[in-house]
C-alpha cells in the first residue's frame, strides 16, 4: 500500500513538472516568459557538435556508398549488422567479371590468343576484387567504425544530456516566474486598507476579521516567496551543474576531430595502398598482353588516350616486335629490311587502329592502305606513312606490308 502511495505521488510529481515545463515553454514562444540564455561559450560549443554530427553523417553515408555502390548490398549488410550475424559472402564486381573471362578463356581455349588473354585479364581483374574487399574492410574498421561509434554513442550521450540541460533551464525560468508572481503579489498585499471604522460595534468586529484574514494572507505569501526563492536556489544550483556537465561532454568535440583525423589519415593510406596496386596489376598485365601477337593488340588505341599508356605503349610494342610469331618476325627482318635499303615506297596494310601521340606521328585505322617508306635516321622500329597529304611516322608492329 505505501509503496502504491509513494508511486502514485512520484507520478503525480513528475506529471506536474512536466505540466510546469511545458507551460514555461509555451510561454516563451509566445515572448510572455523570460529566458535563461546560455552563455557564449556553450552555444559556441552546441553549435561546434551539431556541425560535426552533420557532416560526420554525410561523410560516412557517402563513404559507405563510394565503397559499396549497390544500394541493395548495403541494406542487406545494415540488416545483418543489426541481427548481429554475418553477412553471406559473395564475388564483387571485378571478381565476377574475372571470372566471366576466365570462363569465357576456357571456353574460346586457352591456346588461342584470344582465350590465354580473356584468362590473363580475368585473373588480374580477381586480383583488382580482392584487392577491393582489403579496401571495404580496412575502410570500414578503420574510418567507418570510429565514425559511426560518434554518432551513436558519443553524440547520443551530448544530445541526452543537452535534453537535460534544457529540462533544468524550463524549471529554472519557471521557479523564476513563479517567484516574480509570489512578490508581486505579497505587495499587493501589503498595500490593502487596514485602517479600522470606529462608527459602531459590528463594523469594528468585521473589520477585525478582516485584519485577521490579511495577516493570514500576509504570512501565505510571505511563505510562498520564500519556498520560491529557496526552489530558485536549488533549480539554480542544478541548471549550473548540468550546464557543466554539457560543456565537458562538448569540449571533447576537439578530441573527436583529432581522432578523425588519425581515421582519415588511414582512410587515405588504404586508398593509396589499393590504387597502387590496381596500378600494378594492370602494368602487369599490359606488358603479358604486349607479348601476344600483333592481332591481338588491336585495341590498343584505347591505352592511347592515358598518360601511362600513351608513354608506354610505343616502347612496349617496340620490345615486343622480338618476340612476336615467326611470321611477323620475317616481315620485318625481309620486307622491312628491302625497304629501308631501298629508297623507294611500298603499300602497307594497317593491322589495327592507332592513335597518334603527337604532331609527327600519323593515326591509323584498322584494315586501310598507306604508303609507307623509310628515310636515313630513322627509328628502326618506325617507317614514314602517307594517306592522301597526310604523313607522318607509324609504328612498324602496326603493318603488313604488301607485294
Amino acid at each position: 500500500m505505501n509503496i502504491m502511495d509513494f508511486n502514485v505521488k512520484k507520478l503525480a510529481a513528475d506529471a506536474g513538472t512536466f505540466l510546469s515545463r511545458a507551460v514555461q515553454f509555451t510561454e516563451e514562444k509566445l515572448g510572455q516568459a523570460e529566458k535563461t540564455e546560455l552563455d557564449a561559450h556553450l552555444e559556441n560549443l552546441l553549435s561546434k557538435a551539431e556541425c560535426t554530427k552533420l557532416w560526420t553523417e554525410k561523410i560516412m553515408k557517402q563513404t559507405e556508398v563510394l565503397l559499396q555502390p549497390n544500394p541493395n548490398a548495403r541494406i542487406e549488410e545494415f540488416v545483418y549488422e543489426k541481427l548481429d550475424r554475418k553477412a553471406p559472402s559473395r564475388m564483387n564486381n571485378p571478381e565476377l567479371l574475372g571470372q566471366y573471362m576466365i570462363d569465357a578463356g576456357n571456353e574460346f581455349g586457352p591456346g588461342t590468343a584470344y582465350g590465354n588473354a580473356l584468362i590473363k585479364c580475368g585473373e588480374t581483374q580477381k586480383r583488382i576484387g580482392t584487392a577491393d574487399r582489403e579496401l571495404i574492410q580496412t575502410s570500414a574498421i578503420n574510418f567507418l567504425t570510429p565514425l559511426r561509434n560518434f554518432i551513436e554513442g558519443d553524440y547520443k550521450t551530448i544530445t541526452k544530456e543537452r535534453k537535460l540541460l534544457q529540462n533544468k533551464r524550463l524549471d529554472l525560468d519557471a521557479a523564476k516566474t513563479r517567484l516574480k508572481k509570489a512578490k508581486v503579489a505579497e505587495a499587493r498585499a501589503a498595500q490593502l486598507n487596514t485602517s479600522q471604522p470606529e462608527e459602531n460595534n459590528i463594523m469594528v468586529n468585521v473589520s477585525y476579521v478582516l485584519n485577521l484574514l490579511h495577516v493570514k494572507w500576509l504570512k501565505i505569501w510571505a511563505e510562498e516567496v520564500t519556498k520560491s526563492e529557496q526552489e530558485v536556489r536549488i533549480t539554480q544550483s542544478e541548471f549550473d551543474r548540468q550546464a557543466e556537465i554539457t560543456r565537458l561532454l562538448l569540449e571533447g568535440i576537439s578530441s573527436t576531430h583529432a581522432h578523425h583525423l588519425r581515421c582519415l589519415n588511414d582512410f587515405v593510406e588504404a586508398q593509396m595502398t589499393y590504387y597502387a596496386q590496381c596500378y600494378q596489376y594492370m602494368l602487369d598485365l599490359q606488358k603479358q598482353l604486349g607479348s601476344f601477337p600483333s592481332t591481338f593488340l588491336s585495341n590498343n588505341n584505347q591505352s592511347s588516350s592515358t598518360p601511362v599508356q600513351s608513354v608506354s605503349t610505343p616502347s612496349v610494342l617496340a620490345s615486343a616486335s622480338a618476340s612476336l610469331p615467326s611470321v611477323s618476325n620475317s616481315i620485318v627482318t625481309s620486307g622491312i629490311s628491302e625497304l629501308k635499303s631501298s629508297s623507294g615506297n611500298r603499300k602497307a596494310r594497317v593491322l589495327y587502329d592507332y592513335d597518334a601521340a603527337n604532331s609527327s606521328e600519323l593515326s591509323l585505322l584498322a584494315d586501310e592502305v598507306i604508303t609507307v617508306y623509310s628515310i636515313p635516321g630513322m627509328d628502326s622500329d618506325w617507317l614514314m606513312g602517307e594517306r592522301g597529304n597526310q604523313k607522318g611516322k607509324v609504328p612498324i608492329t602496326y603493318l603488313e606490308l604488301l607485294n
